[in-house]
């Protein structure tokens, strides 16, 4: 047995014990006659004490010669600590060693294994082992644990079974670049990594298995960010014979059972927004709403004065900044330079102060009287003491960059409090996007989501009105999870593939065993996908991902630890019928 306690259980009871403990040497402190040594395992830390007048004097010498990270297993007395420490679970003892084995030496680590690390990023991925040993990330992945638990008992009780489906599928063309596999023993043939195990999902819910449920890794070989990993963890869920208000009450009570366990926040019903009013009230499909700053659209109190700015545009819209009215001249400016920025991209900003006496300051009082700029104030909502922030142009590009614009400002006062939730359901999605760049419509989610009913004439007619059967869940402008109610009958399936720009062949080539599932009696169905990491981050109060996944790519998606990826050798190349062209 290498320990009986851990470094984080003993206290006061434990007085006049004898405990053998085990694990790494946080700091060593050594006054001459006397050495303490930080012990330290996942529970916590202990303090060890050598005294030359009680240790016996070989165990006393060693344990001058250890070093940071050693690994070591100690024998000795559970003590009373003389000076104790408050702030310790363990700090109102110490072990008066008498027995110290090393178990492993250490090289001096690259950086200090301490909450406040003076280890960059770089050097911390590339020794991630070590890094998992301070508290911040050990204790982020307890985190993760403890979610991942909560959301197999929600499901559990609730019915869901948990399925394993294929790692190893067919790749297809809709949706991000799939990561391919290649086969040797089908040459010139590859598998692909499942994006999602969507056509899966639907195919046990043809099997009869109603609810279904997975903690999934799925693989996107796209663009990175900081909240993005190629390879990613989502909760997968499927249920037959339902409607979507089955779903959304179902996830919505999920969600809510997490808040309560993880947090301790209870949270009422949640509430809905169409997408349609999201783009038109935030600028974009995730809106956080734990704050105000709505959109107020001012063209017909905008553009009937000789401003050309405005005249030109599409649309001009504002929102009022509450507080902001004190701003310096020098801090408006660095928020223009800011919306500037190419990741913005907007040319410029109008701004009007609203006076804690009632009169406005704007920058365009040259063209808009005190009359209009009121008429500004009362549309955005604005009070004395805020800001009214206005962009114009595009319609489309001018909503994103307001809504840019408005997260911004929410980050600069303090407005996006980690510790606040305020979750919403997002509904009623175009069913269909157009691509310009090839001519032919996209399905927004993927092309198994099923139409609006009551919009399914509008496919002939009109595509780009069609009303999907999805939605999506949203925590503090997050997108968390989504889904939608599916198409379960091959004649809709296949009309939209035509709609997708799918020929019959190819349909059949990339979807044919879904189609032919179909005909044996599909039930209504429907589901929906948490994406754990971001899920967690954000219960966790972070904003990205990467601390919450044990071993996460770079932002340019290798591994910098175990250096991948890497090429392989030409036997392995020859044996998978690969050749390589590098020029």
């Amino acid at each position: 047995m290498y320990r009986s306690h851990t470094c984080g259980e003993l206290n006061a009871t434990h007085i006049n014990s004898e405990v053998t403990l085990a694990g790494w040497v946080q700091k060593s402190r050594d006054k001459g006659f006397m050495n303490w040594v930080d012990l330290r395992d996942r529970y916590g830390i202990t303090q060890l004490i050598f005294d030359e007048s009680r240790t016996d004097k070989a165990v006393f010498d060693s344990s001058k010669t250890l070093g940071r990270e050693f690994v070591i297993q100690v024998t000795g007395t559970v003590i009373e600590r003389e000076s104790k420490n408050a702030g310790m679970t363990t700090g109102d003892i110490e072990i008066l060693v008498s027995k110290l084995t090393v178990l492993n030496g250490s090289l001096t680590p690259p950086f200090t294994i301490e909450d406040d690390t003076d280890g960059g990023e770089d050097i911390r991925m590339k020794y991630r082992y070590i890094d998992i040993r301070r508290n911040p990330v050990k204790n982020s992945l307890l985190f993760r644990h403890k979610v991942a638990m909560e959301v197999r008992k929600y499901l559990s009780a609730q019915d869901f079974c948990e399925v394993e489906t294929p790692y190893l599928i067919k790749s297809t063309p809709e949706g991000a670049r799939d990561f391919v596999v290649p086969s040797r023993m089908n040459e010139g043939q590859f598998y692909a990594l499942p994006q999602s195990p969507q056509t899966f999902k639907q195919l046990l819910m043809v099997g009869g298995m109603d609810k279904y449920f997975q903690i999934v890794k799925c693989f996107r070989d796209e663009d990175l960010r900081a909240d993005r990993q190629p390879e990613f963890t989502q909760i997968d869920c499927e249920m037959a014979f339902v409607e979507q208000e089955d779903i959304l009450n179902t996830f919505e009570g999920l969600t809510r059972h997490l808040l309560k366990e993880i947090k301790g926040i209870e949270v009422d019903k949640f509430p809905r927004m169409t997408y349609e009013h999201a783009m038109k009230t935030y600028g974009n499909d995730k809106p956080d709403i734990r704050f105000g700053m709505e959109f107020g659209e001012l063209n017909a109190v905008a553009q009937h004065k000789d401003f050309p700015v405005f005249n030109a545009a599409e649309l001009v819209v504002g929102i009022a900044v509450p507080g902001a009215g004190e701003l310096t001249r020098k801090e408006i400016d660095g928020i223009i330079d800011w919306i500037k920025r190419p990741q913005i991209g907007a040319s410029g900003m109008v701004y009007v102060k609203c006076n804690a006496d009632g009169t406005y300051k704007s920058s365009v009082d040259k063209f808009y009287d005190q009359a209009d700029l009121a008429q500004w104030a009362q549309i955005t909502g604005a009070n004395p003491g805020d800001m009214i922030l206005v962009l114009s142009g595009n319609a489309d590009k001018t909503r994103t960059q307001l809504s840019a614009l408005r997260m911004e400002m929410a980050t600069r006062l303090g407005l996006r409090k980690p510790e606040e939730f305020a979750p919403l359901w997002v509904v009623d999605f175009p069913l269909l996007e157009f691509d310009e760049e090839n001519g032919r419509y996209h399905a927004m989610h993927h092309p198994f989501t099923s139409p609006k009913p009551e919009d399914m004439h509008l496919l002939e007619t009109d595509p780009g009105k069609v009303r999907a059967n999805a939605y999506d869940m949203v925590l503090n402008g997050n997108e968390i999870g989504g889904g939608s109610i599916r198409i379960h009958d091959k004649a809709t399936q296949q009309l939209m593939f035509n709609y997708l720009g799918f020929t019959p062949e190819e349909a059949k080539n990339q979807f044919g065993f879904l189609m032919d599932a179909f005909q044996f009696g599909a039930p209504p169905h429907g589901g929906l996908a948490f994406g754990l990491d971001r899920l967690v981050a954000i219960l966790g109060g972070q904003e990205t991902i990467r601390d919450f996944i044990a071993f996460p790519k770079n932002n340019s998606g290798r591994d910098v630890m175990i250096d991948a990826p890497s090429v392989i050798d030409e036997k392995q190349l020859k044996e998978l019928h690969i050749k390589l062209n590098l020029i």
